[in-house]
């Protein structure tokens, strides 16, 4: 098993389409032990069913906009587990009225939001990951979309925010590898989750991609979790600082 015994922190869990929750299973399945956190107390009964699919996971609350439960996520993982070995950012929000329509209208505050959320948390959840993962190394990884690289039809705001967690990712690979900690991406083509489903006509960027990429097929939730799986474990040691595609090729292709 690629993850036996490793300790792994996922954040972004929604529901059973949700990427998150690929990556679960796949980190489940390859032996590792999981922490899952949640929203807040609304969300706390739908995780607490998928947690079901999994062998007894720590389920802890954590809202990436609030300052003072970072740390304290933290403190709960140093009190049960004593270290981690891999991070899963699987988290963005955008407000819904700038993900559609024209880009220049995208308002202050709902642009300093999907930054916050989306991008910078990346950051501060890896501040806090730190202390718990130098003693032995870890992993960390963050899922980003095409849309951060190139202009995608209504992906706007969000756009900008994955290419600012993709380069926040870079930065963090950098000042993190002395302490043995590699920092990644994967960009996954575009599938069917409660998230996307507020991008206005995903449908249609559905099914062109299925047509276009050269594997002819959208990508699976199981397919993003198993490439995150090998880069959380030590057969990914000596990546980092990556953006890997997960997209059965449509990134290289010239729409």
């Amino acid at each position: 098993m690629l993850l036996k015994d490793k300790k792994i922190l996922i954040l972004g869990l929604a529901n059973h389409r949700s990427i998150a929750y690929g990556i679960a299973k796949a980190c489940h399945q390859q032996g590792a032990k999981l922490a899952l956190t949640y929203l807040n107390e609304r969300f706390e009964k739908s995780v607490k069913k998928l947690a079901a699919d999994f062998d007894e996971p720590l389920l802890l609350p954590c809202d990436v906009t609030k300052d003072d439960q970072i740390p304290t996520l933290f403190d709960r993982i140093r009190e049960e587990w004593g270290t981690l070995d891999g991070l899963v950012h699987s988290i963005a929000f955008a407000n819904q009225e700038d993900l559609k329509g024209a880009f220049h209208d995208t308002s202050r505050d709902g642009f300093l939001l999907a930054q916050d959320i989306s991008a910078y948390s990346l950051t501060a959840l890896s501040k806090y990951a730190k202390p718990l993962m130098e003693e032995n190394g870890g992993s960390i990884i963050c899922m980003s979309y095409l849309g951060g690289e190139r202009v995608v039809h209504n992906y706007n705001v969000m756009g900008v925010a994955k290419a600012s967690l993709e380069m926040s990712a870079r930065y963090l690979a950098s000042s993190l590898g002395e302490f043995g900690i590699r920092v990644n991406v994967v960009s996954p083509g575009p599938i069917k989750t409660l998230a996307a489903s507020g991008i206005a006509g995903f449908r249609g960027i559905l099914e062109e991609v299925r047509q276009r990429t050269p594997l002819q097929r959208n990508v699976t939730q199981e397919e993003v979790g198993d490439v995150s799986a090998f880069l959380l474990s030590d057969f990914s040691r000596a990546v980092t600082g990556e953006t890997i595609h997960v997209d059965c090729g449509s990134h290289i292709l010239g729409f």
